[in-house]
């Protein structure tokens, strides 16, 4: 195996999934009840639980993809910025295709995925692809919630190039909320997922969360687009990121860990967001495109800029052959962030009962 440090012993391995077993028995009892409620008017369905707000899954075909917005903690506080779906007063407005939480690629088949928004002239529309939500095959809600998505990844001809089936399933308790988003992709046609660095698994972060920064950045595509991140005006900032390696800040962009966790303070309560990755996905453990300025992603496929050159990863699928991803998403709220003990729990949970 490649990084054995990276990996989990077998005896610890062991350990950890006992121990997570008897969490998750203990967890039932304690979960809270999910809600889901489609509005199809809207082309969005609604998670509750217990009554109060959770997110929503948003489906419109007027956007570029299907995805998770707003997402609360389980104190009421919202952890995902607003911009461009519902702007909120003095938050950030760049990189407009950052929204909510979502998962798409920035090249296949030569077509950016990642990137696609308003923002994008018309003249250039062609080099995008466009994700479309095309049936809600299931939407349950009891003690485990579940929405089940059927869409396709296009080009601007509506030509597809992948088969799209994505099951989010939710769960809650008294200070959690947990999102397992597990992704199949189905090449309709022979598909290339080259190398590259805006990937895959991302979410935008509430203004709260960004890590403080007094300097300006400038970010530049492969396509020669730049966008410039002011410097934070303003105190609220408070976020920092950790891995399970133990990397801090903004030194965790680039490094590989098995989960990543952004915390900091909104209202009264430290808020803590955990993306755990899944051993059974491609890349593991994955690389983190983690930013002080409020993107938070996993990208397993974008090893050649992270690693320097040093390593590489180039997908390709063959018509009919499939690949899975497979995250859990985890938002916590209290007085303390959540300690490595409860991600190491929450994390043998979710590869005991994840295929």
């Amino acid at each position: 195996m490649r990084r054995n440090h990276f990996f989990f012993s077998l005896s610890f391995l062991m350990a950890l999934m006992f121990a997570s077993h008897e969490l998750y028995a203990q967890s039932k009892k304690t979960l809270l009840n999910i809600e889901i409620t489609p509005v199809e008017a809207d082309k969005r369905i609604t998670v509750t639980v217990n009554g109060k707000p959770f997110t929503e899954l948003i489906y419109t075909d007027t956007l570029e993809k299907h995805f998770l917005y707003p997402i609360y903690a389980p104190d009421g506080q919202l952890v995902t910025r607003g911009f461009p779906f519902k702007p909120r007063p003095n938050e950030p407005t760049d990189h407009p295709h950052h929204i909510g939480l979502w998962l798409n690629y920035e090249s296949v088949n030569g077509l950016d995925f990642w990137n696609n928004s308003y923002a994008i002239p018309a003249d250039k529309k062609d080099k995008y692809g466009w994700i479309r939500t095309q049936k809600i095959l299931k939407a349950k809600g009891g003690k485990e919630g579940q929405i089940k998505v059927a869409a396709t990844w296009e080009n601007q001809k509506k030509q597809v190039l992948l088969d799209e089936t994505t099951t989010y399933l939710f769960k809650a308790d008294d200070n959690k909320r947990i999102i397992d988003r597990i992704t199949t992709l189905t090449a309709k046609t022979a598909v290339a997922m080259p190398d590259i660095k805006d990937g895959m698994l991302g979410l935008r972060v509430a203004h709260e969360l960004e890590l403080p920064s007094k300097e300006k950045k400038t970010f530049k595509d492969d396509k020669g687009n730049v966008t410039v991140v002011d410097a934070s005006a303003d105190t609220a900032p408070s976020g920092n990121y950790i891995t399970s390696e133990g990397i801090t800040g903004d030194d965790v962009w680039a490094t590989r860990a098995q989960w990543c966790m952004l915390y900091g303070k909104i209202g009264e309560d430290t808020a803590s967001i955990v993306i755990i990755d899944h051993p059974r996905n491609p890349g593991y453990p994955t690389y983190w495109h983690a930013r002080g300025y409020g993107l938070f992603a996993a990208n397993p496929l974008g090893q050649k800029v992270f690693s320097k050159g040093k390593e590489t990863l180039n997908l390709s699928l063959k018509q009919g052959q499939s690949v899975t991803f497979r995250y859990r998403i985890v938002i916590a709220s209290g007085k303390e962030k959540l300690s490595k003990e409860e991600i190491g729990l929450l994390a043998g949970d979710f590869f005991q009962n994840t295929k």
